[in-house]
């Protein structure tokens, strides 16, 4: 954003469709009881019935599931295949560390898989609290050391992107962290960073946020960063990426919305990205709350369109463009 971005924060900014549709999830959200007040198992199987503001789950049959072996448990793998394979996307779906599977995301991946012409493989990572902190990080570890043995061999290309939405956004972060530290390898090509959780300790639009419920609230958020690990431990690097060493990491596509508790999350992060630098986009979507790209509005064709674009570029850069400190 440049310096007019002062006017993506003005109410006015916000198109009359948005500003209804969240009027519609603020009102069903205030008329059941809150997330947190829920065991999580009951949660869950809520969501996979289909009771929540996101509707029935949709699995599409062209996906492929797979069991790939890491060093302490079996991780499973939501794998699309398109005909045509130019490149690979790491996904790591979103839940506050604890709720949802990778067979919930098949029609936005089947999308972006089809129009960007790259094989997706989602990871279905082990979910606290049963399994805390650093169960579903060793897992997306997993994944990502098997794509980098396996991605010329399974696919046929080289190229690979690592992404995912809130606590995924978080944990792909915390991945490349560990490709780059534990492995020595620095390969992803692009970063998809969508309205990540990059500070269990709160940044102060998610401190300030407050009860309104437009997906997230403040108490809501604190409930998944207590189940998934110790507060002590909320600074470590390995759970908090902001406060990371954050050099040599491949260029980033962050995407937030105005509405979205998690905006500092967001707005910080780009900016340790450029500072430690890396090549780092930033789009802010007027009146987006958390997930908003996940419904049936025009704001979130716009953010997933932006998002393909990106991918796009990225998977169709050569050895010569990334001399270009430009994007």
């Amino acid at each position: 954003i440049s310096n007019d971005g002062l006017k993506l924060f003005d109410p006015g900014a916000i198109d009359m469709e948005t500003s209804a549709f969240n009027e519609k999830i603020e009102k069903e959200l205030s008329a059941i009881r809150p997330l947190y007040t829920h065991e999580p198992q009951v949660i869950r199987d809520a969501r996979d019935a289909g009771f929540s503001v996101f509707g029935p789950i949709k699995h599409l049959d062209d996906i492929e599931d797979r069991v790939i072996s890491g060093l302490d448990t079996d991780v499973p793998l939501r794998v699309y295949t398109p005909e045509q394979v130019a490149g690979v996307y790491l996904h790591i779906h979103g839940g506050g560390f604890m709720l949802n599977r990778a067979s919930y995301y098949d029609e936005l991946l089947v999308n972006i898989g089809s129009v960007c012409n790259v094989a997706v493989v989602s990871v279905d990572y082990r979910k606290a609290p049963e399994n805390p902190y650093p169960d579903g990080l060793n897992d997306c570890e997993t994944a990502a050391l098997w794509l980098v043995e396996n991605c010329s061999s399974e696919f046929g290309t080289e190229k690979m992107l690592i992404g995912g939405e809130s606590a995924g956004a978080n944990l792909s972060v915390t991945t490349l962290l560990r490709m780059r530290d534990r492995h020595g390898f620095r390969g992803f090509c692009g970063a998809v960073l969508n309205y990540g959780a990059y500070d269990l300790t709160l940044t102060p639009s998610a401190r300030r946020w407050g009860e309104r419920n437009l997906i997230l609230t403040t108490k809501l958020i604190e409930w998944f960063h207590e189940l998934y690990a110790p507060a002590e431990e909320y600074s470590n690097p390995d759970l908090s990426p902001l406060y990371a060493d954050l050099s040599k990491l491949p260029p980033a596509l962050f995407t937030i919305g105005t509405l979205d508790p998690l905006i500092d999350d967001t707005m910080f992060m780009h900016m340790r990205w450029l500072a430690a630098g890396n090549r780092s986009q930033l789009a802010v979507y007027p009146g987006g709350i958390h997930m908003f790209n996940a419904f049936p509005i025009e704001l979130a064709r716009k953010a997933n369109a932006k998002i393909n674009e990106f991918i796009n570029a990225q998977v169709l850069k050569t050895p010569e463009d990334k001399k270009n400190p430009g994007f």
